[in-house]
């Protein structure tokens, strides 16, 4: 946990979210695709994917607001933008943020499209993405904002 203006940034959720993530994905991995426990599994997979995504960058975001002259400028940063000043800062790595902008662009080209192919696509990309934010997690946690 960081302390920002006088404000505990707390992971709590997150790392929460990320802990589901990985169970119902192990889950969904151990059941048969006939059954309907692998679609419950795969629709918690599909879900905590989206609230992890949009949580990075709320909390990556937070992270950045000191190497900005107010919060309301790091607040008007889009999400891709979150992610490429974090890489400007060193706070993460060039391929991090690919990672990243390939999740975003996965989530908005699939927005609409919630049959197989939008749940095949993500649950591709699963393992790397718990990866991913785990360590955006451990990132937030040791951020030195003042």
């Amino acid at each position: 946990m960081i302390i920002l203006q006088n404000m505990l940034l707390d992971t709590t959720f997150y790392d929460r979210c990320i802990e589901t993530l990985k169970k119902a994905y192990s889950l969904m991995a151990q059941s048969s695709p006939e059954n309907i426990e692998f679609d419950l599994y795969r629709s918690a997979c599909i879900k905590e994917f989206e609230i992890i995504l949009e949580q990075s960058g709320k909390l990556l975001k937070k992270v950045l607001i000191p190497y900005f002259d107010s919060s309301r400028t790091a607040d008007a940063l889009t999400f891709k933008n979150v992610f490429r000043h974090a890489v400007l800062r060193s706070i993460i790595s060039d391929e991090a943020c690919e990672r990243w902008l390939h999740y975003r662009d996965i989530r908005n080209h699939t927005a609409h499209d919630y049959g197989v192919n939008f749940a095949e696509e993500t649950i591709k990309i699963i393992p790397q993405f718990i990866a991913d934010a785990g360590q955006l997690s451990a990132i937030v946690k040791t951020s030195n904002i003042e």
